[in-house]
């Protein structure tokens, strides 16, 4: 069962007079992702570690479901919270099932058991079962970070605490592991305090964020989507971005932008039918739909069908029920059109959409 942690405020101050929370209070609701981001020194991650006790606070209460974490043993109460760091922490001398299983095996669980466990979770987060045998060194980083939440999850904790856990990777590999994670998270509603210093990856994987400023004061605590729309105050606009407008679009689904079918044509069709809707660029799809390619009016031939001609790449695609308008814009200028290609779950063209559309349904929200 999931769990709600509350900060009522918590303060630490150092003995050389640092403060690195300042009077902070906020929940983290049960079930959810609430992500802690601001600037070096904000205290981010003093907070999380307050949360099992790696951090004790100076003054005021942690409190899990109510409870204050200081009536735990520090190890019992870890070993009920999962937590994830950015170099994966993993014990080389011991193999990825092994790692996997440390948890449990602390719990007094038996040797097949744990084993079982890890094999189930390593397919759970992407990982082939037949990596088990082989030592941390032996795997790419990306791989390392998926083990790290795996022996996370091992125990099924109700929370879990991640710390800058993709930080270490690279772009392509981070982009991987963010979209494994919230995944998993819509099947298992964790919850779940991260720790970042990436904007664009707080806004991503957030349900809530929380921002914190150097001194470790809490500045503001929102949704994404209202954080972009109305920071609390300058500093925050000014950590969110001036682009913040941008990110906005993330919220904003494509299915409101609206889509032509006009310049969509089938292969079959002929140059005449191309020239006929009077477009500088056509689409061509095969018989299920697919894109296949975009043919330009200028380099049209006189006469044939659009399946004889070579077609110009049709560039990124986005999911009409799924993406966002900023993935949309991205598509846009990267098209060579000028046009993005809407698609459906099954990768048949519902209908292109451009500038002028996007123009619309931006200045509409």
């Amino acid at each position: 069962m999931s769990r709600l942690i509350t900060f009522d405020g918590v303060t630490k101050r150092y003995p050389d007079g640092t403060v690195a929370l300042d009077d902070v209070s906020l929940e983290c609701a049960t079930g959810e992702i609430t992500v802690f981001v601001g600037t070096s020194g904000g205290g981010k991650t003093t907070a999380l570690r307050t949360i099992n006790r790696m951090v004790e606070p100076t003054s005021g209460r942690v409190l899990i479901d109510g409870r204050s974490v200081l009536g735990s043993k520090p190890a019992e109460l870890r070993r009920g919270v999962g937590y994830v760091i950015q170099q994966a922490g993993l014990f080389p001398h011991r193999t990825i099932v092994d790692n996997i299983a440390t948890v449990p095996r602390l719990l007094g669980w038996d040797k097949k058991k744990a084993r079982a466990r890890s094999y189930e979770l390593m397919e759970r987060v992407g990982l082939d079962p037949a990596m088990g045998t082989r030592y941390p060194y032996q795997l790419s980083g990306g791989q390392q970070q998926r083990v790290g939440v795996a022996r996370a999850l091992a125990a099924d904790p109700p929370i879990m605490l991640m710390d800058e856990p993709f930080s270490a990777v690279d772009p392509v590999v981070r982009a991987e592991l963010q979209g494994e994670f919230l995944r998993l998270q819509s099947e298992l509603h964790k919850t779940i305090v991260f720790v970042t210093h990436d904007i664009d990856e707080a806004i991503k994987l957030g349900d809530r964020i929380a921002v914190f400023q150097t001194g470790g004061r809490l500045v503001q605590v929102d949704t994404p989507e209202k954080l972009l729309a109305h920071p609390a105050d300058e500093f925050v606009s000014g950590f969110v971005g001036r682009d913040r407008g941008i990110r906005r679009l993330s919220f904003v689904p494509a299915a409101e932008l609206p889509l032509r079918s006009d310049v969509v044509l089938p292969e079959t069709a002929s140059v005449a039918d191309a020239r006929a809707t009077g477009e500088p660029w056509v689409l061509a799809v095969d018989g299920t739909r697919r894109p296949l390619g975009w043919a330009r009016a200028e380099d049209l031939p006189d006469s044939g069908a659009l399946a004889g001609l070579r077609l110009t790449d049709p560039g990124r695609t986005f999911q009409v029920g799924a993406d966002s308008v900023r993935t949309v814009l991205d598509a846009v200028i990267l098209s060579p059109s000028g046009l993005a290609i809407g698609v459906d779950s099954g990768g048949g063209v519902v209908g292109v959409t451009g500038h002028r559309e996007l123009a619309d349904t931006i200045t509409a929200t």
